[in-house]
Formats: structure tokens, C-alpha cells, sequence
């Protein structure tokens, strides 16, 4: 597929325009990112690390009656995807307590959330993602009601099949983040799904296997990246 244009460059990641309206080509850059951009780096493999990471995940919830805006993997940074309208929020489910949650709540970091705990962000990093609720995106127009209710039940039911498939790798999903956005009049899951976006641990251990590492200065970033993928059954 070829690419037409830049539309985008995330932190992390840039997307192209293409011929096709509806298809956009994503590529996983090597930055590395922590505290709303205020910390960035370069990490050997990290694109193309996550794009093989991300493709696989996708694949997994579209098996699961997921839909999403993952096409295929082009090369070992790019992948195609569907062309959506975003909408401006992030949905997070906390499984287990940890980062801002602990922070805010004073909790202990570790302990088991039943049931999950769900929430919403402003994706805004001027603001550093400020927590919102339903009436906020109302009022604001950043969704509809059903968009709302359908991003809920679409965060859970990612929930349900991730935690399965983590665990089945000897992982504990902590919590994790998702955006979404419009195609054809349904809500799509995009962005993506990598260690970039979510706490993983080992379940043995607690170690944690995700981006934490990068945050908290633990090295061997994309090392642990890439055993996570192993123990699901990425191929690197």
C-alpha cells in the first residue's frame, strides 16, 4: 500500500494517508515516551516490536467478534489499517491497582479490583488526560450516549478476552488503556494494543513487564516487551 501523506505523528507513532480513503498505513516508530512527552527516547526494535505485538492482539479480538481497525502487518513497522474518526477519550479497566489509581485513592498498589474498575480520560496532553465522566462527554459532545454505552461494553469484553490470554502466558493484566473511534456509524477499536498501553506482571513474580520499566528506569524495555509477546505466542 502505498503512502500519500503524513496526517498524523504521535509520540510514538505516525500515520499516512493513502489513495484510499478509508485505509491509512501505521507505522510503529522506535520513540520511546513517559510523562506526557516530557521524557522521550530512542529504543532499538521498540517499532517493531510492537507492531508484531499489536497485530498479533488485534487478530486475537477480532477472533473474539472484536471489531477493530487493524487490516494486516505491511513490514515489520507498518501495519494497514482502517481510516477512523477518533473520538477524544480514553477508555481504562483496572484489574488490579497501580500508577494513578494508587496515587489518587491511596491504595496498595497489587490489590485485586473486583469487579474491574472502569474509566474515562480526556485525551488531551496539555492537560495530562484529565479522569471525566459520561456527563463531561455529553455535555461536550465528545460522544453520544450509545457511543458511551458501546465503548463501555466493548473495554469489558477486550477485558475478558486479554486477561485470558495473558494469564494463559503466566501474565496478570493490571489495567490498560483504549481508544476508539467511528467507521461507517460503528464504534471501532483503534489505536493500538502493545506494552506501551497497559501494565503486565509476571504472575510468578509481580515483575513488571511493560512500560513501567521505561518510566521507572528498571532497563531491558523492549527485552521484556518481547517476552511478553513470546509467552503469548508472537512471532519475532
Amino acid at each position: 500500500m502505498e503512502k500519500t501523506g503524513v496526517l498524523y505523528a504521535g509520540k510514538a507513532k505516525t500515520v499516512h494517508t493513502t489513495a484510499d480513503k478509508d485505509l491509512m498505513v501505521l507505522e510503529f516508530r522506535n520513540d520511546t515516551s513517559a510523562f506526557d512527552g516530557e521524557r522521550i527516547e530512542l529504543l532499538d526494535n521498540k517499532g517493531r516490536v510492537n507492531n508484531l505485538f499489536n497485530g498479533f492482539v488485534m487478530e486475537k479480538l477480532q477472533e473474539a467478534g472484536i471489531e477493530t481497525h487493524f487490516v494486516r502487518l505491511l513490514s515489520d513497522h507498518e501495519s494497514l489499517v482502517r481510516n477512523l474518526k477518533m473520538l477524544t477519550v480514553e477508555c481504562v479497566v483496572r484489574n488490579r491497582a497501580a500508577g494513578s489509581l494508587v496515587r489518587r485513592l491511596g491504595v496498595v498498589e497489587g490489590m485485586e479490583l473486583n469487579p474491574p474498575i472502569f474509566e474515562f480520560f480526556l485525551k488531551n496532553d496539555e492537560l495530562h488526560d484529565p479522569m471525566i465522566n459520561d456527563a463531561h462527554i455529553l455535555t461536550f459532545g465528545w460522544a453520544t450516549l450509545e457511543q458511551i454505552a458501546e465503548m463501555k461494553v466493548l473495554t469489558l469484553r477486550v477485558n475478558e478476552v486479554l486477561k485470558k490470554l495473558f494469564a494463559d502466558g503466566d501474565l496478570i493484566l493490571v489495567d490498560y488503556k483504549l481508544e476508539f473511534g467511528v467507521f461507517d456509524g460503528r464504534v471501532v477499536l483503534g489505536d493500538e494494543f502493545s506494552p506501551d498501553g497497559c501494565r503486565l506482571w509476571d504472575a510468578k513474580t509481580m515483575e513488571k513487564m511493560d512500560k513501567d520499566r521505561f518510566r521507572q528506569g528498571l532497563g531491558d524495555v523492549v527485552e521484556s516487551y518481547m517476552e511478553v509477546g513470546r509467552r503469548i505466542g508472537v512471532q519475532f
